[in-house]
């Protein structure tokens, strides 16, 4: 039996590290948290020193249960979760379950940390433990009660005056806030037009062209022209004055240096693989947890190949930069190194949660040594921080940017000139291994690969044509996953490791989504965001925001008590849900807009967001008559459709005829999308088919297609309810509550009953889905437990009744509860749980 016992978050990391550590050491993993707050009010006591009361995630009980039973036979327990905030909390939450059940006396508990696992780096850790840091933990437990107490008390204030089922967090709604105002700047941008004038020359070493410059004796700027008019009134004075060539009035030339870009954070590790690779941040962050934990490399066994992927730090430690210098000359050869190693200083203030960048643990495991082991998402990954860590200690690259200009003279108003750039790369350095990405190019990358023939003062160079060319203003860009990251980085919300699930949980909860990889809040999201910014408007403050991360982090340096910033943070936001939920209009927070009059009853038009989504409404609940409704089509805004648009949503439903049997076809817009019904049968539209303009042929056609799917969906019926039937991914098994596989070997045609029964019962209970699911088997599990409930509720009744004879009884049953109440209280400790 293993004398030892070290905790670790995955079983990748465990599976690895095992082999390290030989027979002395069993290595078990907690499957990451192992307890949180009890999902229901009160979880943090406010008014008792902000109190937690956790209870062990039902997910990971039976991996606790397997570390106890560890831990309750070896001598030393070690605990060597990850190296943040997230991983000292939960080697705290272990220490603490170990010691409530009594496992930890005459044990020693030892804190371990390490940012690359490889031999050298875990041996090291374990000979050097250190004491858990309640610093730390409580930084990550106060972050949790923030979240916590923002969800539990805003959440209901916007179910009660926008929509069911909203939530707001704490770092998510300043994120939804910078993409609901990027809309709304490009909603309001007003387009400019302005012209450019462009010299196309002709030479013998290549064709080139020339943009504008100097106009009418002064400098030509960008809304100098802003009518075709201007614009081909000053092309053809250029024209006639330079008489079919252009002459070289100045050449110059200046060389420049370009540094290599520091190696990755888990920041710019997320905006380049984004850019570069088209990766999400949740992809991005899943795919380096694996390079981070091990992958098999054939005779090596399994092998960490990248340091710990969630950090702010760009420090390199010196062991990593003197093989990085060896790989260089040696594969690019001495004059590719600089004098010394390259030191990058790390821009973020609390770059003290981890000890390095992300780089390969080793950088002789270069990608094609190791590409036959990784999958495609892996390489490509490695393949980008294996070459930005090379890079960063690379020489800096030499750039030379030629500039030549033609003069033109003569030309009415005054001088005119043209000028024309070209950078050449004088010496790679480290472009010959790695760029760094742009999010948006800037006049300087259209110069970069651009050659210039060589050219002379004085030198006349032949003009094929000037040409005036029109532009407009763009608005600003929405966000893509790399500028999203990049802004939150700048404002100081959220932190490295929390980028991907803010992003993540927007996107679940429906409030954005993303078009050509770009984020567009959703009605119900802008409703979320300008509620939250007229009402709470300190708590989505980008300042506010950073300045409370700030707090946090301080307190994770030891620097500030977190119980304190707690009260700060309470009070106030407490007393503000409590006002706003009395005083705001559910009109207003929703919305709501009225579009004008309807010509044919002269009612208001107006749209807003109802418990299904955006809705145009003809008429006021004041109205004698009720009002008429209609739900916006997809790809509409409540926020941008016109009346005109909001008008046409109500020449449905539209009924086109009849069917041959004699049942009546019409076509609508429901929950669902738009839908063909005849009689009886509903059926969605293809999404070519337009319900404002689809005919009856196509409407029979559709119907028909879903009538024959219908047909043919069934395969077997045994008359209980047990079905064998066709879906969308295969025959699949049923009983209208649950679904069940057919195993591959299995012919579905050929099942029993007692074959469908045992496999209904060894399937998992059906997830509740999007639009009440959870409601329906709810609804049925109660109608079924309706009798026993009556009877449960009689001998309740009959309880009581003996319980007020028995004052005794009571008191002591009193007693018994309070008792365990007490047993289940979590022990306190310096951080309040």
């Amino acid at each position: 039996m293993a004398k030892n016992l070290l905790i670790v978050e995955s079983p990748a990391k465990a599976k690895t590290i095992n082999k390290y550590l030989g027979k002395d050491f069993q290595v078990l993993a907690s499957y990451g948290h192992v307890r949180d707050l009890k999902p229901k009010e009160g979880a943090v006591d406010t008014e008792h020193g902000f109190a937690m009361a956790y209870e062990i995630i039902e997910r990971n009980e039976k991996h606790v249960d397997a570390i106890a039973k560890a831990a309750k036979l070896a001598d030393d327990i070690y605990l060597a979760t990850d190296l943040d905030r997230e991983g000292e909390a939960i080697s705290w939450h272990i220490s603490e379950i170990l010691k409530e059940r009594g496992l930890t006396k005459g044990k020693q508990l030892h804190r371990v940390v390490f940012s690359e696992i490889t031999p050298k780096a875990i041996k090291a850790a374990v000979a050097a433990p250190r004491q858990l840091s309640h610093d730390l933990v409580d930084a990550q437990q106060a972050r949790r009660a923030l979240d916590y107490l923002v969800g539990f008390n805003l959440s209901p204030v916007l179910w009660r005056k926008v929509q069911r089922g909203l939530s707001a967090g704490r770092v998510q709604s300043p994120a939804l806030r910078m993409i609901v105002e990027r809309e709304e700047e490009i909603e309001a941008f007003k387009a400019r037009e302005y012209w450019t004038i462009e010299a196309q020359l002709k030479h013998a070493e290549g064709d080139f062209a020339a943009r504008l410059s100097r106009l009418n004796g002064k400098k030509f700027e960008q809304f100098d022209l802003t009518s075709e008019a201007d614009a081909h009134a000053a092309r053809d004075a250029l024209k006639q004055a330079a008489r079919g060539r252009l002459t070289v009035s100045e050449v110059s030339s200046k060389e420049r240096k370009r540094r290599p870009a520091a190696p990755f954070t888990t920041s710019t590790l997320q905006q380049e693989a984004a850019r570069k690779l088209g990766f999400t941040t949740s992809r991005t962050m899943k795919v380096a947890q694996g390079l981070y934990e091990g992958v098999a490399l054939g005779s090596e066994g399994n092998v960490g190949l990248i340091t710990y992927m969630r950090t702010d730090s760009t420090m390199l430690g010196e062991d990593a930069v003197a093989e990085l210098r060896q790989l260089i000359a040696r594969d690019f050869g001495g004059h590719a190194l600089p004098d010394a190693p390259q030191v990058y200083k790390t821009k973020s203030k609390n770059a003290q949660e981890a000890h390095e960048a992300i780089r390969p643990t080793s950088a002789m495991h270069t990608p094609k040594s190791v590409a036959a082991f990784l999958n495609d998402d892996q390489r490509k990954l490695y393949e980008l921080i294996w070459k930005r860590t090379v890079a960063c200690q690379m020489i800096h690259a030499t750039l030379n940017t030629v500039t030549v200009e033609f003069a033109v003279r003569d030309v009415a108003g005054g001088d005119a000139a043209f000028r024309s750039s070209g950078t050449t790369v004088v010496d790679p350095g480290f472009l010959a291994v790695y760029e760094e990405g742009r999010d948006q190019k800037n006049a300087e990358d259209d110069d970069e690969g651009r050659r210039l023939p060589r050219l002379a003062v004085d030198e006349q160079v032949p003009l094929h044509d000037i040409v005036a060319d029109q532009h407009f203003t763009e608005p600003p860009p929405r966000y893509s996953e790399a500028s999203l990251v990049k802004a939150l980085e700048e404002y100081g919300i959220g932190r490295p490791s929390t980028y991907a699930s803010i992003i993540q949980v927007l996107q679940n909860r429906e409030y954005v989504f993303l078009d050509s990889r770009r984020f567009k809040p959703t009605d119900v999201g802008r409703a979320v965001s300008k509620f939250l910014t007229q009402h709470f408007s300190r708590y989505v403050d980008y300042d506010f925001t950073a300045r409370l991360e700030d707090e946090l982090d301080a307190v994770s340096r030891g620097e500030e008590a977190w119980v304190p910033l707690m009260q700060r943070f309470w009070q106030p936001f407490k007393q503000q849900v409590e006002e706003k939920t009395e005083s705001v209009d559910r009109s207003e927070a929703t919305g709501a807009r009225e579009l004008g009059s309807d010509p044919k009853t002269g009612k208001p038009v107006s749209v807003r967001l109802g418990r299904f989504g955006p809705y145009a409404a003809i008429g006021t609940k004041d109205d004698a008559d009720k009002p008429t409704f209609a739900s916006l089509r997809p790809g509409q805004s409540m926020h941008t459709i016109t009346l005109a648009e909001a008008l046409e949503l109500f020449k449905l439903p539209r009924q086109l005829g009849s069917a041959p049997n004699g049942e009546e076809v019409s076509v609508a817009i429901g929950r669902f999308g738009p839908f063909v019904k005849q009689g009886g049968t509903y059926a969605s539209l293809k999404p070519e088919d337009d319900p404002y303009t689809i005919e009856l042929p196509r409407a029979l056609q559709i119907v028909q297609e879903k009538l024959e799917m219908l047909a043919n969906r069934l395969i077997l019926d045994f008359g209980n309810g047990v079905q064998v039937l066709n879906g969308r991914y295969g025959a699949y098994i049923t009983d209208g509550e649950k679904n069940a596989r057919i195993p591959k070997e299995q012919e579905p045609k050929e099942l029993t009953e007692a074959q469908c029964l045992e496999l209904l019962a060894a399937a998992p209970a059906r997830k509740p889905g999007r639009f009440g699911k959870k409601g329906a088997t709810k609804k049925a599990a109660a109608k079924k437990a309706a009798p026993a409930k009556k009877t449960a509720v009689k001998k309740a009744a009959s309880k009581k009744v003996a319980a007020k004879k028995t004052p005794a009884k009571k008191t002591a049953a009193k007693k018994t509860a309070t008792k365990k109440a007490a047993a289940k209280r979590p022990a306190t400790s310096k951080t309040g749980a």
